[in-house]
């Protein structure tokens, strides 16, 4: 089945034989990808999602598919919460992550995302803005029970499933996830189609040469960690996006403009561009600048989480007043 076949309708959908994406539209804040890849009698999940309700939803909606065929392993593709924090919901099999991912999924557990989105006044408001729609109250941090550096080979049921380190990059231990005998990689958060990639970690050139490892593989299938399945133009998309702020802000960086404001200029300059000025969650610019700052520059010093939102929503919110 080609990918252009394959709606972005909320649910499960086979994109290739045995290897299923579970989408969530509209790919925004919190609305991940998962996968799922079926083998002889075991099953392997790509990704847990953002909240209990979601998983538990997820789950179900794989039960036709996992009913011969249990799901054994799970892969956290990286830390964000939108990809493990449904961990709890299949913590009695093998969870595998980067080690990487494995150590920074404990800086940000689910009880500090229920403190900011249940904090007083405009930090609050603010987390709510982006996250008000999910439920972090009951969550139990789940680990990942195994851990890699580099690259692991995983057998599901007689397929040989590749799991290559790709960070860091959009996060400090990314995984992409390939399955070579239907040429299908499912990325997390090293693609994005529709909406801005955000570059928590980086360098960007470590997400540049991750795009480039997919373009050289055999693959046609590409499920990202949000928005539509795609395929390598999706790839291509994000690739050149990070170049062009890689090497516009590097530019910015040398001619001593602030970052935010650096941020600004580029952002005007991509939505005269056929290709960019359609993005979704086009605010993230701000952060992507800065992580090129910060790669550029040891001296110079991030904003913390709280700023960086506020950046993006106040991005966001001058543009829609126009």
């Amino acid at each position: 089945m080609a990918y252009q076949g394959v709606p972005f309708a909320l649910g499960l959908h086979e994109v290739a034989e045995g290897c299923h994406a579970y989408l969530q539209p509209d790919g925004g804040w919190g609305l991940s990808n998962a996968g799922l890849v079926v083998g002889d009698g075991v099953s392997l999940l790509v990704d847990t999602l953002f909240d209990l309700d979601l998983t538990a939803a997820m789950l179900s909606a794989m039960a036709d598919a996992t009913s011969t065929a249990p799901i054994g392993t799970v892969v956290n593709t990286h830390a964000n919460g939108d990809h493990c924090y449904g961990n709890q919901l299949v913590a009695d099999r093998e969870i595998i992550a980067s080690r990487a991912a494995a150590e920074e999924m404990k800086l940000v557990p689910p009880a500090m995302m229920a403190k900011l989105n249940a904090a007083p006044g405009e930090v609050g408001e603010l987390f709510r803005s982006f996250f008000g729609d999910f439920r972090f109250d009951d969550i139990e941090p789940t680990a990942p029970t195994r851990t890699f550096e580099g690259r692991l080979e995983v057998d599901v049921g007689g397929r040989a499933i590749e799991l290559i380190e790709v960070g860091p990059a959009h996060t400090n231990g990314d995984t992409i996830v390939v399955v070579p005998d239907t040429r299908t990689v499912f990325t997390g958060d090293i693609l994005f189609n529709g909406g801005a990639p955000i570059v928590w970690a980086g360098p960007l050139e470590n997400w540049i040469a991750a795009c480039d490892l997919m373009l050289g593989m055999d693959v046609e299938t590409v499920v990202p960690g949000h928005g539509p399945v795609t395929d390598k133009a999706g790839v291509v998309a994000v690739r050149d996006y990070l170049t062009t702020v890689l090497g516009a802000a590097r530019e910015h960086h040398a001619n001593g403009v602030d970052a935010f404001d650096a941020a600004r200029q580029i952002l005007r300059e991509m939505q005269g561009n056929a290709a960019t000025r359609d993005l979704r969650e086009f605010g993230r610019i701000a952060v992507n600048v800065d992580a090129v700052y910060r790669c550029t520059d040891t001296g110079y010093e991030t904003p913390n989480v709280i700023e960086q939102f506020r950046r993006m929503a106040e991005i966001e919110s001058r543009a829609a007043r126009g």
